[in-house]
């Protein structure tokens, strides 16, 4: 099989589908799949990128800068992917990259597949644009109507498309590298790092943006209880748009510190040497940080809607609060600091449950339903023929 995956974000961009994406190549490399990604410039793109990558033109996209607006060259291109010769087409995205790889599909005759990532539509919201709202559904439907496949990371994401009557819509999954978020991480270099002394470090890692419910985190910053605040240190990693803001609550609070972006071995030890990640955002289609929270044997408390709710289980491996509400999060948060056995379960089986989460399986079963797409198509073009 030789697949062409056409996409707004890739490596080095640091977000939940750009590393999705890049250890899906990773996989395909390892099985020796032939495949080319179409993706947009990038400022920081490694010159070691070879043939197997096709860079275009781009703009940032005004809502989520970190995904790019490509210009699609279109002789260029073409030639490339009729050098190529694809077997099937996965596409990532519905902007002009994604709109390029539909059309190329559909005139070439070949197979072709979707991944629906984010949930644009309760972007809008954030951003006071809500009456973009049913515009957004209707072009989204329009897009995805060709496809075999349309991917999901969620049972929750399924059922939002269901709702807007999508059809052949499967799940895949996520996974996490247990070798590299792992509790044997912890260490007292965090603390040291970023000159941590109280008892507690809360964690929050992911895009400063509107649509993270971050001013729920600052509600818990200032209401927790009195008794609480001296021993609670919160580390906020990540960056976006509402990093000025974040960086104003930690003028105004000796015990916030934001860290920016971190990767690799210093953000996995981040959430090793943590004691309770804090996610209220509302807006996820999965939640890659919670699962390698899990991996880190750190209990999550997040909200009652999106992928995230499928990761934690209530009670067990964190806290599921009532989205949007800052008093659920700042109960759950009391609650579990008073017991500190339950908190102490709660690593263990966060653990436990992220083992079972293995990047080989579902990549495996990706694998599985690219070539029944595949197939299934061919066979019938052999019928016609």
């Amino acid at each position: 099989m030789k697949l062409a995956l056409f996409s707004d974000t890739f490596h080095p961009q640091i977000n939940g589908v750009a590393r999705t994406l890049k250890r899906l190549t990773g996989y395909l490399e390892g099985n020796n799949i032939e495949y080319r990604v179409i993706m947009p410039s990038l400022e920081d793109l490694p010159k070691s990128f070879d043939d197997q990558y096709y860079a275009m033109k781009s703009l940032p996209l005004f809502l989520y800068p970190e995904c790019r607006l490509a210009i699609p060259q279109l002789r260029s291109m073409n030639n490339i992917l009729n050098k190529f010769s694809p077997d099937l087409l996965h596409v990532a995205t519905p902007f002009n990259i994604g709109l390029y790889g539909m059309r190329y599909g559909k005139k070439e005759n070949i197979p072709m597949v979707a991944s629906y990532h984010t949930h644009f539509d309760r972007y809008l919201s954030y951003y006071h644009l809500d009456f973009f709202s049913p515009l957004l559904w209707r072009y989204l439907q329009w897009f995805h109507r060709p496809f075999e496949k349309i991917f999901v990371p969620s049972e929750e994401t399924r059922q939002t498309l269901y709702t807007k009557s999508f059809t052949n819509v499967e799940i895949w999954a996520r996974g996490v590298d247990c070798e590299m978020f792992t509790p044997h991480n912890r260490d007292s270099y965090v603390r040291e790092r970023y000159n941590i002394s109280e008892k507690y470090i809360f964690l929050f890692v992911g895009r400063l943006a509107p649509e993270k419910d971050l001013e729920i985190l600052y509600e818990m910053i200032k209401k927790l209880p009195l008794s609480l605040k001296s021993k609670i240190h919160w580390l906020i990693v990540g960056d976006g748009p509402s990093r000025h803001m974040v960086d104003q609550w930690e003028k105004e609070h000796s015990n916030v510190t934001c860290a920016g972006y971190l990767s690799g071995d210093e953000l996995a030890r981040v959430y090793a040497s943590s004691d309770l990640f804090v996610f209220p955002s509302s807006t996820e289609t999965f939640g890659n940080v919670v699962l390698e929270a899990a991996a880190s044997g750190l209990p999550a408390i997040v909200s009652d809607r999106g992928g995230v709710t499928e990761i934690v289980q209530d009670g067990i491996t964190g806290r599921i609060c009532e989205a949007g509400n800052a008093e659920s999060f700042i109960h759950s948060t009391v609650s579990l600091l008073e017991d500190p056995v339950l908190l102490q379960s709660m690593r263990v089986k966060a653990r436990n449950y992220a083992l079972s989460q293995s990047w080989s399986t579902i990549f495996g079963n990706l694998l599985m339903q690219y070539e029944e797409v595949a197939y299934k198509k061919n066979k019938s073009k052999t019928i016609i023929a």
